[in-house]
């Protein structure tokens, strides 16, 4: 049992989505946080049948059971009924209760006609577990090789697991829910779009390389999205001396669906696919803290027409961080954090995180960081 970092309103005070990847432990949050919660499984074919025939009887049960001691109701995977919604608006707006409507996939509700509450209901996302979820558990190499599902990360044999999971993503979240007509194309598109991890995506060659066209491509990253299996990283948008260049990167929400779809078996330090790995976990760490804090910090990557990047900036150039899985950092892994301060000389603090044992700084102020200490700093508010 992990204590999760989201924070989530005193039961019966506010009506919200919670969204997240399957399996990243948002059932075992609210029936955490909300024990004497009514709850409505739609994961049970009964429950799912009887709601998806009849809305309505969910507005009829609840009005049944008048006041208890609990004026709180879960809804779990909203997405499979959205028409629950107009139901849940309608007692939003005629009783004292309110929901917590959990889903893993929020593209019926909104790509569909699904009833949006008006802004009645505030939308929260759980993302795979964090260092400071972990606590002394905190094992980067596990993490890295396990994914940050908590399933995944306590087995000891996490790749049956990871297979399985892919499976029933393409069988429950893609083809029950008819997002695309041509399944071993999204499949081989899975695959390919798994070797982009954290890079630069170009439409064009993931097409090639799947054999579908390029809008194709750029609407299977949608479903991915929608589904919450990854997120885009955007450019760095500000004007600077130079013309920034480079399309949006893209990051999977766990590095160990990555490694299954990618193929890349036990991943040992010192290779570049550890370092891909590393990569994916400090974005996972940057984007946990930012949602769960609420921060307004916007996340991007910094890049100049030359090649030369920055992996994160935070904010309005408060923070550089590049993310380095080398024991000995040097000068050729600082040329991005050097060139950024030339170009942004307001520029507040810059970061390596990296395998070096110890902290240093170099003469023109760049810290170089262990990730256990990266880890520490962040969730203890020492960085944003």
């Amino acid at each position: 049992m992990f204590q999760r970092e989201l924070w989530l309103p005193e039961p019966g005070t506010e009506t919200f989505f919670l969204w997240g990847p399957r399996q990243a432990g948002k059932s075992t949050l609210l029936r955490q946080r909300y024990p004497d919660a009514r709850w409505v499984d739609l994961l049970k074919a009964d429950e799912f049948r009887r709601y998806a025939t009849r809305p309505e009887m969910l507005r009829q049960e609840l009005e049944a059971a008048g006041s208890g001691p609990s004026r709180h109701v879960v809804i779990d995977e909203i997405q499979k009924v959205p028409a629950l919604l107009d139901e849940v608006h309608w007692l939003i707006e005629n009783g004292s209760l309110s929901f917590a409507l959990c889903g893993s996939s929020a593209r019926k509700v909104r790509h569909g006609a699904a009833n949006l509450l008006g802004g009645r209901a505030v939308r929260y996302e759980l993302r795979g577990l964090v260092s400071a979820e972990l606590g002394d558990r905190f094992d980067l190499d596990r993490l890295l090789n396990h994914g940050y599902l908590p399933r995944m990360y306590e087995s000891s044999r996490p790749r049956r697991l990871l297979d399985a999971y892919i499976a029933d993503y393409l069988r429950e979240e893609v083809a029950a829910d008819g997002l695309v007509r041509n399944l071993p194309a999204f499949s081989e598109f899975l695959d390919a779009a798994a070797l982009s991890d954290c890079e630069p995506v170009s439409f064009t060659n993931i097409a090639r390389d799947c054999g579908v066209s390029a809008p194709t491509a750029k609407a299977h990253f949608g479903i991915l999205e929608d589904t919450l299996l990854g997120r885009w990283l955007p450019r760095w948008q500000q004007r600077a001396k130079r013309r920034l260049a480079g399309a949006p990167k893209f990051y999977f929400a766990d590095v160990g669906i990555v490694n299954r779809l990618a193929r890349r078996g036990e991943l040992q330090r010192s290779s570049d696919a550890y370092g891909r790995a590393f990569e994916n976990w400090v974005h996972h760490e940057l984007r946990a803290y930012i949602a769960y804090r609420e921060l307004d910090d916007r996340l991007a990557y910094w890049r100049l027409p030359s090649g030369i990047e920055v992996d994160f900036v935070i904010g309005d150039m408060r923070l550089a961080i590049e993310a380095k899985a080398s024991a000995k950092i040097a000068n050729r892994h600082l040329t991005g954090l050097r060139t950024i301060a030339q170009e942004h000389p307001g520029l507040d603090q810059r970061i390596v995180v990296s395998l070096e044992p110890r902290p240093r700084r170099t003469h023109d102020g760049i810290d170089i960081i262990s990730a256990d200490d990266f880890a520490r700093r962040l969730w203890h508010g020492g960085l944003l």
